[in-house]
């Protein structure tokens, strides 16, 4: 079953439109609590609510070796019916582009990815050549930054790069498994490109703690199918509390996110 469905019918038997960011920042970790253990108490308090969960690489690879294996556990501790995403920004050229690809979807069996499309179809390629995975193509950023150079007018018709870059995604999405990444920081531009590419799923950040609102990006981005559109929630479920509640203090709080979400959605 490849990537789309599988989200597709866990966001309908779930209904969630909710992505669950495990991205534990140890220096806000409960005491006494390492990286796998946190994450596997969320994902266990949490895996009836949410539809993905989406793993931000840097903060693995930056407690090396231990970090690696606290990945990999994690990975491990997701429920089988429930897709992850490898948030890793791959892009190289495309003999590197092979290797981490190979990396994300075998070696660390994740279900998607996010890449960077500034390299070019021959960099997305081979991640696009794995037909049951998803690609999500970062488009227009959450960060302040997105506008340095995602803004800037291309070609005859002066439309802005990042408009650009999700019509060629279109064109590339031959295999049906490509989406884009649609910060929820720039709602008009969530709508605009929502009007443009109507039929590509979006991962949508920057809910919360970055400053984005659930209800414009749920209204902006929606599709009515299930898998359209994926909210992913971070920081602002995860640390809703240090003590030894902090497992059920991130239900309580994304279970408010994803019914909030619903009544957007219906609405």
């Amino acid at each position: 079953m490849d990537f789309f469905t599988r989200l597709a019918r866990a966001v309908a038997t779930r209904r969630s439109l909710v992505c669950l960011n495990l991205d534990p920042d140890p220096a806000r970790l409960p005491d006494g609590v390492d990286v796998a253990g946190f994450n596997s108490r969320i994902i266990e308090a949490t895996a009836d609510l949410v539809a993905a969960y989406k793993l931000n690489f840097a903060f693995y690879e930056a407690r090396g070796l231990a970090g690696l294996s606290a990945l990999e556990r994690t990975r491990q501790a997701v429920p089988a019916d429930i897709p992850v995403i490898a948030d890793a920004k791959r892009a190289d050229i495309a003999n590197s582009a092979r290797f981490y690809a190979e990396a994300v979807f075998k070696t660390w069996a994740f279900d998607a990815v996010t890449v960077n499309p500034y390299l070019g179809w021959d960099a997305i390629e081979p991640f696009a050549d794995y037909a049951d995975r998803g690609i999500y193509v970062l488009v227009r950023t959450s960060n302040p930054g997105a506008r340095d150079f995602q803004d800037l007018p291309v070609g005859p018709e002066g439309r802005p790069l990042y408009q650009v870059v999700a019509l060629r995604v279109r064109d590339w999405n031959r295999r049906g498994n490509l989406g884009l990444v649609v910060g929820a920081t720039y709602p008009g531009e969530l709508r605009a490109l929502r009007e443009l590419v109507p039929d590509l799923p979006f991962l949508v950040p920057g809910i919360g703690a970055q400053g984005g609102d659930l209800e414009a990006a749920v209204r902006s981005g929606a599709t009515g199918r299930p898998g359209g559109l994926l909210i992913a929630v971070g920081r602002q479920a995860l640390y809703a509390s240090r003590g030894p509640d902090f497992a059920e203090a991130c239900r309580a709080e994304l279970s408010r996110i994803v019914e909030r979400a619903r009544q957007f959605e219906g609405g």
